[in-house]
């Protein structure tokens, strides 16, 4: 699965670059040379992929979860092209076979009951929002003060207000923000019996992957019950095994209203994402057919490869790798820990993984770091001393093993460099 597979067509590095920095994200590109990486990504597979210039590297950012099964997943490939010898994307009136199996699917999986497809998280959470204020006939939204759930209106307003203000879509009399893991703030937000919903990161990824504390996610749900407020999990990063469960929430016995998933349902092959709805939440749908639509929400091909890619999700033998995995590598990480007392802590809850470093911009350094390792992994954005750290669902001990040697070897130049040595 990580053979490097057949070359892309060639591409000349420095001018894709160059033409980025022109046409696309002149920041972007700026703030990531700053840290020494100026990737342009060429082939990949499995859970590899290869600069232009050639280089390999080692996957563990995964966009966010998007190639949790890898890139180019044989099986989720021969999905899509088989879908794509009799398929386009259907049009958005109508329903077809495969948006119908998965919505049946996702239905099986998590206890609720209609999905409503869109193209992004982003636009899911949206849904959601729509769907909370349409129920509870309320307007106001609580969501977590470092949480992120897209940038779309809807979605973007409910995250950092930070961004939303910079484009002035930020809504502060009707987006209320609380701490994570505050049960006595969200408990204030909610006394008024005036908020539509809850919008909740089970695990915040933006943030890096702060863990819940014991008790907090099951009282937040109950205080949804008592103040008539719709609890939302945020699952487009936790969900489809990461945790060690197919969902986030289960770890922690939590039953949400309404699911969102995305990212990994696309196997990284054609965007797809949903927000799943009880039937009560969803009671729009029979009233209005047309309550939402979208062009590309639900395209009969992104559908066919969420079939694939939930099934091999909740297959006991991928959550069986990922015990196994999660056991493993996070051995490995303190082990590591207890040599380097840089890295101040190793958050987990399965592959769902945070590395706090002992600087303020620890996260951001050691990106920087473990690139010239040849291992791509994204620092937080929320708070820069932590490295996401994510693993796929399929890896074996072996790229483990390798993982965890690069990791020490880019933690030990960082902190030789720190000293002057």
């Amino acid at each position: 699965m990580n053979n490097k597979p057949q070359a892309a067509p060639p591409a000349d590095k420095a001018q894709v670059l160059q033409r980025s920095r022109e046409y696309l994200f002149p920041h972007r590109i700026a703030t990531l040379a700053s840290l020494g990486v100026d990737l342009v990504i060429g082939q990949r597979a499995g859970y590899r992929f290869w600069d232009l210039d050639g280089r390999e590297y080692m996957d563990f950012h995964l966009n966010g979860g998007t190639y949790s099964l890898g890139h180019r997943n044989p099986r989720l490939l021969a999905t899509l092209r088989e879908s794509l010898e009799y398929a386009d994307i259907g049009n958005h009136h109508f329903t077809n076979p495969p948006r119908a199996e998965l919505a049946e699917r996702l239905a099986q999986a998590t206890g609720l009951q209609y999905s409503v497809f869109t193209p992004s998280g982003a636009e899911a959470n949206d849904v959601a929002i729509k769907s909370a204020r349409r129920f509870t006939g309320r307007r106001k939204i609580v969501a977590l003060e470092q949480g992120y759930h897209g940038r779309s209106g809807l979605s973007g307003a409910a995250g950092d207000d930070k961004t939303a203000a910079w484009f002035g879509s930020d809504y502060p009399e009707e987006f209320i923000k609380v701490p994570f893991n505050d049960v006595e703030a969200m408990e204030r937000a909610l006394a008024g019996d005036d908020v539509a919903a809850v919008l909740m990161e089970t695990i915040p990824a933006t943030s890096g992957f702060p863990l819940p504390e014991p008790g907090y996610l099951p009282a937040v749900k109950a205080l949804c019950e008592r103040h008539g407020t719709v609890y939302v999990a945020d699952e487009v990063q936790t969900g489809l095994g990461r945790t060690g469960k197919l969902w986030g929430v289960e770890c922690w016995d939590v039953q949400p209203d309404i699911l969102i998933t995305g990212k990994c349902l696309s196997g990284g092959l054609y965007p797809v994402s949903a927000a799943v709805l009880s039937r009560e939440l969803g009671t729009w749908l029979a009233e209005d057919g047309w309550g939402y639509v979208s062009t590309y929400g639900g395209a009969e091909p992104g559908c066919a490869v969420g079939c694939t890619a939930l099934q091999m999700c909740a297959d006991p033998a991928t959550l069986a790798n990922v015990e196994t995995i999660a056991e493993y590598i996070g051995r490995g990480l303190r082990d590591i820990q207890s040599r380097h007392p840089f890295l101040l802590e190793v958050r987990q809850q399965g592959l769902v993984m945070g590395l706090r470093f002992d600087a303020p911009d620890g996260g951001a350094r050691m990106t920087g770091a473990l690139y010239k390792h040849g291992l791509w992994a994204m620092f937080a954005g929320f708070d820069p001393s932590v490295l996401q750290f994510k693993p796929g669902l399929l890896v074996d001990t072996h790229y483990c093993d390798e993982a965890l040697q690069r990791v020490e070897d880019a933690l030990a130049d960082l902190i030789r460099g720190a000293s002057g040595a």
